[in-house]
């Protein structure tokens, strides 16, 4: 299976906070193999090794695992300690309860609360009562974390019905990827910042053990990155089959819905309520093969005709629609 890759924009937020706080962070850049010119283009892509790298040399520089984002210092080894207070939880539920007690401890980290229902739970993160550039960059990456982390203890999907974000919605293309790291169609300018969980998945068994935990927050934040929620959905499945590439990338409705035993109209609204399509995962598995094509070196017309495309001048019109820029420009800035 072929990595998701992540958005420049989301690092390149950081790295302008940061410099408005007066932290440099091109040692963290140097570190990611990140070049300026890339950051420069909101559209292009990043690995998760390369974010990782970079997250783990902010850590670094910052000596706090919240990037000096916080209202106070969240030192190094906070989130073991969090996660190790709650590992032996039996359920979701009892995990999610404690993050939120531990999370009144951790001075610096943004206060979080969590509203239980019958159908639907809130897990909301406290706003300032200016909603600014540094709380975009906290927000995005304390949502994701929780709804990742939740996914690995259960060793499954943590179905979210919605999620809010409190300020501007971005440009079509990033706001995708906002939908495709939740899973569900993102709110904008929603007046919080919270995750609306299925609350059946809260009875979902935690499975994890200490060793588990140990080998997770070694390889931390790269599993966190790399993995699309440890989901089995249907998406997840069509994407496979895409990236597979017997059939793959070419096969139509028809043969998709024949492999997963669905009809072809209950398979689209299948991947409607999910918040995406047939259209838009071929897109995406053909843009991250691409990239990480571009990446290793391969010529444009050997990496065309490998991903079925008629002619070059075809994969350079759909490359620069995903991305924003030429194969050429992108391998350059690179």
């Amino acid at each position: 299976m072929s990595a998701p890759t992540i958005p420049s924009d989301f690092v390149s937020r950081a790295v302008s906070v940061a410099a408005d706080d007066g932290i440099d962070l091109t040692p963290a850049l140097d570190a990611g193999r990140i070049s300026r010119a890339v950051l420069a283009q909101p559209h292009a892509r990043l690995t998760p090794e390369q974010v990782s790298l970079f997250t783990r040399a902010v850590w670094q520089i910052t000596d706090d695992e919240l990037f000096g984002l916080g209202t106070g210092s969240v030192p190094r080894g906070s989130f073991r300690i969090m996660t190790l207070t709650l590992i032996h939880c039996p359920d979701l539920a009892h995990a999610l309860a404690r993050i939120i007690e531990v999370n009144r401890v951790l001075q610096g980290l943004p206060k979080m609360s969590l509203s239980i229902g019958e159908t639907s739970t809130y897990l909301d993160v406290g706003l300032p009562a200016e909603v600014t550039e540094k709380t975009r960059v906290t927000v995005d990456f304390l949502l994701m974390l929780m709804h990742r982390f939740a996914a690995w203890l259960v060793g499954g999907r943590v179905p979210l019905v919605s999620v809010a974000l409190p300020y501007t919605e971005p440009d079509p293309v990033l706001a995708r990827s906002y939908d495709a790291i939740f899973g569900v169609p993102v709110t904008f300018l929603a007046g919080r910042a919270a995750l609306e969980i299925d609350s059946a998945a809260l009875r979902s068994p935690i499975i994890r053990s200490e060793e588990a935990l140990e080998e997770y927050l070694r390889d931390s934040p790269n599993l966190m990155l790399s993995e699309r929620d440890y989901e089995s959905t249907v998406s997840t499945q069509v994407r496979r089959i895409f990236e597979s590439g017997i059939k793959g990338r070419t096969a139509t409705a028809d043969e998709i819905a024949d492999m997963l035993a669905v009809s072809p109209p209950h398979l689209r609204r299948l991947l409607r309520q999910e918040g995406t399509s047939l259209g838009r995962l071929r897109d995406e598995v053909l843009c991250d093969l691409a990239i990480a094509g571009l990446r290793r070196g391969e010529p444009v017309d050997n990496l065309s005709a490998r991903l079925g495309f008629s002619e070059p001048s075809a994969f350079r019109r759909a490359f620069k629609r995903w991305t924003g820029n030429t194969p050429r420009a992108y391998r350059a800035h690179d």
